[in-house]
């Protein structure tokens, strides 16, 4: 009788390990997953990610405190294969956490710190091809979207005021 009840304990023990790992997770790679360079993403998406971007740090701190009690609760009465399986999950879940503190959005992109231009006229972009234009002192400057897409961030000088473009 008290080994079922030991048994019955070990399984919500793991069910509950299972939720908060898997919720620790899901707080990092649902967002990194959402929000991905060149890839179409929607309202409803980009307000999920960033809700649980914002919530990341607290909800992935709380999970890992949880994992790593439940870890400890469980690892005695585990055998070999259920440590290895208990230690993996646990890594798993430290690296997610770890991330989730910081903002690897930023890590995606990279700014352009000097840009280089060419005449209107040698440019060759197709007719549908969308561009940020800038034109301020009689100094113009066009920044082709696909190249703002990956960026985000041009540094440059127009009419020689120091500008920052993004997109």
């Amino acid at each position: 009788m008290k080994e079922k009840l030991i048994e019955r304990r070990s399984f919500w023990l793991w069910v509950l390990f299972a939720i908060f790992a898997l919720g620790t997770m899901a707080l990092f790679f649902v967002p990194a997953f959402i929000i991905r360079p060149f890839r179409y993403q929607s309202p409803r998406g980009l307000m999920l990610a960033m809700t649980l971007k914002q919530w990341a740090s607290v909800g992935t701190s709380v999970g890992l405190l949880m994992c790593a009690s439940l870890l400890l609760v469980l690892w005695r009465d585990m055998r070999r294969a259920g440590k290895i399986v208990l230690g993996a999950a646990m890594l798993l879940v430290v690296a997610c956490a770890t991330m989730s503190h910081f903002n690897y959005f930023e890590w995606m992109f990279h700014p352009v710190p000097q840009p280089g231009f060419i005449s209107a006229n040698s440019a060759k972009l197709d007719n549908g091809e969308m561009v940020l234009a800038l034109n301020f002192n009689n100094d113009a400057r066009a920044y082709p979207v696909s190249q703002m897409a990956y960026h985000h961030i041009v540094n440059d000088f127009v009419g020689g005021v120091p500008v920052v473009v993004t997109y």
